[in-house]
């Protein structure tokens, strides 16, 4: 099984097993999301290190261990990325399984259970064509001043979701247009959709267009941008003026 095949059936697994926790029916709301995380978490940890053994993993839910630094292959995964989306059995919630190679996400898998699809880099697709008017994918709750700017300055719809694999996945489906976030994420948050989407032949960056870097010793990731070539000069021209004052 090639490492793409494996992120790819890791997601979906974790994804039927989220799907069936939540389902139980014996869950509050609030205890429900440390259920999920917990056994997506264990489900993918133990997978990976038993089909992996010679490479390191990076998990939200898992104690970092720095000893993943010296390795050049890190499996960097999100058992639940949108805790709260998954909850309230909506759709926009993902799993994240991504490989980085020498600190470039390099395969990786999306599932969308919820949806009931599982996006990975080694299947892409033709990315649809984008409207006229460009559509934004922003936080449900706190979407960040910037991205509001530059939605402005575009002229874009704004579109509300939740978890950041489901926004990127957004722009991967042809749902929106860009994805950019500055308010602060990790590297889980962002490997595996950023193998996905640059597998689809879209522009991956930070939000002033520097790389991407992953398996740092800090895994705080400031900003992403996400969305076709032909976008990308408009957003970091928007951002560059917001920065320029």
């Amino acid at each position: 099984m090639t490492d793409a095949e494996l992120a790819a059936h890791l997601a979906e697994i974790a994804g039927r097993l989220l799907i069936t926790v939540r389902d139980c029916g014996v869950l509050a709301l609030k205890a429900l999301g440390g259920a999920g995380d917990a056994t997506a978490n264990q489900f993918l940890c133990h997978a990976l290190r038993e089909a992996r053994p010679g490479d390191a993993l990076l998990s939200e839910e898992e104690k970092d261990n720095f000893e993943r630094l010296t390795y050049s292959r890190v499996w960097i995964v999100d058992p639940v990325d949108g805790t709260r989306e998954y909850g309230e059995a909506r759709a926009d919630w993902a799993v994240h399984v991504g490989l980085a190679i020498d600190g470039v996400a390099t395969f990786g898998a999306v599932a969308l259970p919820g949806a009931g699809l599982v996006i990975r880099s080694d299947q892409p697709g033709e990315v649809p064509a984008a409207p006229d008017r460009l559509r934004m994918v922003v936080s449900r709750s706190r979407p960040a001043r910037e991205a509001l700017a530059v939605a402005e300055m575009l002229g874009a719809e704004l579109i509300p979701m939740g978890s950041a694999g489901a926004k990127a996945m957004a722009v991967v489906r042809g749902e929106a247009d860009i994805y950019l976030h500055t308010g602060g994420q990790y590297e889980w948050d962002s490997c595996a959709p950023a193998a996905v989407a640059r597998a689809h032949g879209l522009h991956v960056s930070r939000a002033d267009g520097a790389p991407l870097v992953y398996n740092q010793r800090d895994t705080y990731m400031p900003d992403l941008l996400i969305c076709r070539e032909a976008h990308a000069p408009l957003v970091l021209d928007a951002m560059a003026r917001i920065a320029g004052g």
